[in-house]
Formats: C-alpha cells, structure tokens, sequence
C-alpha cells in the first residue's frame, strides 16, 4: 500500500504463525515471578513514570516463561531479571548514548560484575543490575554455562559498542557484515547459555564445539533476529535507523519496503529449515549426555516459539495494536521523527 507520492504507507508481515510449528508452553510460575521482577527492574533501576509503565508493558517476566517454561520460581526470575535489565540497558545504549566511549564504560563496568559480582563496586545502575541477578546465576549454574554466559555477553556489549559507534559516522551496513554484527548483537547467545542455567546442566566442550549443535543455535538465532528486525523496523524507521536487515535489504538490494520484509521472511523460514535439517543430523554421544543435548535443543525451541508469540503479547513494537496485527498482519507506518 502506497500514498499518492509513492512512499508506502504500511507493509505486511510474513505468516510466520504458519512456518513455525513448535508449541508455546508458558511456565506456571508466571505471574508471581512476572511481578517479583517487574518491581524489581522497578527498584534496581530507580524507574520513575512513565517509563515504570513503558517497562512493565514489555511483559518480560512472560517472555522469560514462554522461554523457559520448565523451570522453577528461582531460575525463572533470574532470567526475567535478565531480561528487563536487557531491554533497559538496550536503551540506555541506543537512547541515552551517542558517545563510543561511554558505551566501553558501560560494557566494562558490566563485564567486571560479571566477572565478580560479590566483590566489584560501582554505582553504575547497570551494572549494580548485572551484580544482583548474576549472583543469584553463579548460585547454581555449572562452570561451563557460567563461562559461555559471560563470553557472549562481551560478545553483545562488543558489537553494542560498535554499533553506536556505526550510527555516530552515519554507517550503513552491506547484508554479509550486518548479520554478522547481529548474531552477536541479538543477545540471543546468552539467552541459550540460560537454557542450561535452568535446566541445571553443563553441556561439555565437545558438544558446545560440535557444528551441528552451533547450526542449531545459529538457525535459531537467525530466526529470531530476523523476525524481529521486521517486527521492530517500524519503531526504527520512524527513528530514521537503518541498523535493521529490511533496511540494509533495501539499500543493498535495492528492493522496496514489501520486497524487503518478505526477503526477510523468507531468511526466517530458511532458518526454520536449516533447523530441522541439522536436527536430523544430531549424533551421540552417550545416553546421559544425550539427555542434556534433548533438553538444550527443547530450549532452543522454546526460545523460536516464545519469542514469536511474547512480539504480540508485548507493547514493545506494537503498542495496544499488537492484537489486531497479530491478527491482520498489517503494520501501518509511523511518521518520521524530525531531525
């Protein structure tokens, strides 16, 4: 749909309801955890109106429980933590920072709690976040998971970094080095390192290193990163961003904005696949070990799935529309901001 001088004025999103087949489970603890953590982000991030109402309506203690729908109260609430500290800290970075440097600062202070969250000080909000639910993370979680969970989060505040950076100059991305910045930038490598926080295992090295349990996390990843870029290019447009694949599809291959977003769709569906078919690849490696990998690969669908649905069940992208363009697809674009 276009406007008389040719510009659209809204697109359609894939069926992406019909491509992905996994279930949605939501945890039973949802609802207690979902308000322990909501007055938690709340408190730990000193809130105040209207953001208290911006942050709460972004449901992440539900988003937690349609990901890891099979632990308890205790795991559950450490990754709803984690998550609205997330979509705080995202942004603090691509709101509240236009300097390169304060994004190192952040990513340090961060990293430094990570890496002692008993014993590091700081009054940085972020990362005074980062000590209270990693601490409760290093409570439980097994040595292998611990150290994967903070690589890939030095990982994301690297390519975060970098990506404030891009913005700054002006940078727009070709398709090959955009998604190689966002497989890191999703965050979703961390996430997958909660999936065995939950579950209380440890997965060994040979099964971290193995390529067909990498192509299964890559797939997944890709699914859910290019799912959302559609999802957020309306929000991101209006902001005149360009670090969104639809965006850098339409420069780089010079397609229009539909064209775009169904390139787009057709990556995510690509990744479904590519999911399946390394799924049916999977080896062995014992009967004990291969019980853990049932449980991590039952994770990662989760996170397809959970991520998927909580789009529609948030006010993230959407706003109170999220219903009727989970419905109808339709996405009706926002107005430019000026510059």
């Amino acid at each position: 749909m276009t406007s008389s001088d040719s510009e659209p004025t809204e697109f359609m999103i894939p069926d992406f309801f019909s491509d992905c087949r996994y279930p949605l489970r939501l945890n039973p603890n949802y609802y207690p955890v979902s308000l322990a953590s909501a007055q938690w982000l709340v408190d730990e991030a000193h809130l105040v109106e209207p953001e208290i109402t911006k942050y709460t309506s972004l449901r992440a203690g539900w988003f937690a429980s349609a990901c890891y729908p099979d632990t308890d109260a205790f795991h559950l609430q450490v990754c709803a933590d984690f998550l609205n500290w997330s979509f705080r800290l995202d942004d603090w970075l691509e709101i509240d920072r236009s300097d390169v440097n304060d994004a190192w600062g952040v990513r340090d202070c961060c990293m430094a709690a990570f890496r002692d969250p008993i014993n590091f000080q700081t009054e940085r909000y972020s990362a005074m976040m980062c000590k209270a639910f990693f601490g409760r993370f290093r409570e439980t979680g097994g040595p292998g998971c611990t150290e994967r969970f903070i690589h890939t989060m030095d990982l994301w505040f690297i390519s975060a970094a970098k990506e404030v950076d891009n913005r700054a100059k002006g940078h727009v991305h070709d398709v090959e080095s955009y998604i190689e910045l966002r497989r890191d930038l999703s965050g979703c490598k961390a996430c997958f390192a909660l999936i065995e926080f939950v579950s209380g295992i440890d997965l060994p090295d040979e099964v971290v290193s193995d390529p067909v349990i990498m192509a299964l996390e890559e797939a997944t990843n890709d699914f859910v990163s290019w799912s959302n870029d559609i999802f957020s290019y309306n929000q991101e447009q209006s902001h005149r961003s360009t670090h969104n694949l639809v965006a850098v599809l339409m420069v780089d291959q010079g397609l229009d904005l539909q064209g775009a977003v169904d390139y787009c769709g057709r990556l995510c569906n690509i990744s479904l696949q590519r999911f399946e078919e390394n799924l049916a690849m999977l080896p062995s490696w014992g009967e004990e070990v291969d019980k853990q990998v049932a449980i991590y690969i039952r994770g990662l669908q989760s996170w397809i799935t959970g991520s998927l649905h909580w789009t529609f069940e948030s006010a993230r992208y959407f706003g109170k529309d999220a219903h009727i363009v989970k419905r109808e697809r339709i996405v009706k674009l926002l107005p430019k901001r000026p510059l």
